[in-house]
């Protein structure tokens, strides 16, 4: 976007720029797949490409259907797309802050645009922080959504921010999904976890030139890696916030 929503927009890139991001990975000579082939891999059942990339998109805002869906097929570069679907869906509830959203059956229109869709969850809640009956429904809700509206099955969720725990990481197994992507800010590898699998944050003041360091396998911490202290004790931090407010955004 060229003008985005104050609280998201640390977290885009206007068009001129996404668009020489995308070149960019065209110029690395990796070979973009989707989630499906990555699980594929990990799980032992079929082997990638050669320096392969995996492009992702969370929360389904507007411009998803439309202009980056459309950069994307221009340069035939497939993608993975995952969902918030109480944002999309008329009268749903989120706790999304208000911005420009695609509507939930648009997203059959991205699966023929080349993209997979995936979950990521109904509020975009802290995952890590919620009672297990609100987590199940986050996680199995949302999925149930997804496949109602696009006919087959949906294996595959991001936790909203990259928040999860051991005690989510289970539940999103128990639920029925194959993979789970997290944030991190990492390089993902051969051995990474398939319900923490590592991604790098794109944000606006990252420059082509830092994506290209990235696609060149460098500039980034390499996953799996355990959790360190910050990040347990901001969990705890977070749980008592919520343990008091009750469940918060994600972001």
């Amino acid at each position: 976007m060229d003008d985005p929503p104050e609280w998201i927009a640390e977290f885009t890139v206007t068009p001129r720029e996404f668009a020489a991001h995308l070149d960019a990975v065209l110029d690395s000579g990796r070979t973009p797949v989707t989630i499906s082939a990555l699980a594929g891999h990990l799980a032992g059942r079929a082997p990638l490409p050669p320096r392969p990339v995996l492009l992702t998109f969370d929360d389904g805002f507007a411009d998803l259907p439309g202009p980056t869906a459309d950069a994307l097929a221009e340069r035939a570069l497939p993608a993975t797309a995952y969902l918030t679907t109480g944002a999309l869906a008329p009268g749903g509830r989120c706790l999304l802050p208000p911005a420009p959203m695609m509507a939930l059956g648009q997203a059959a229109e991205l699966e023929r645009a080349g993209m997979e869709i995936g979950s990521h969850t109904v509020t975009h809640a802290q995952l890590d922080t919620l009672s297990r009956g609100r987590l199940r429904a986050e996680l199995r809700d949302s999925k149930a959504a997804l496949e109602d509206a696009l006919g087959h099955p949906v294996p595959h969720l991001a936790y909203p921010h990259g928040y999860n725990s051991p005690r989510v990481r289970s539940m999103a197994a128990d639920v029925g999904y194959e993979t789970a992507t997290a944030v991190r800010h990492a390089l993902s590898s051969e051995r990474d976890e398939r319900y923490r699998i590592a991604r790098l944050i794109v944000r606006r003041s990252h420059t082509v030139a830092d994506v290209r360091t990235w696609l060149a396998g460098a500039g980034a911490r390499i996953a799996p890696y355990r959790d360190g202290p910050r990040t347990i004790g901001w969990r705890w931090y977070r749980r008592a916030r919520a343990a008091v407010h009750g469940p918060e955004f994600a972001g």
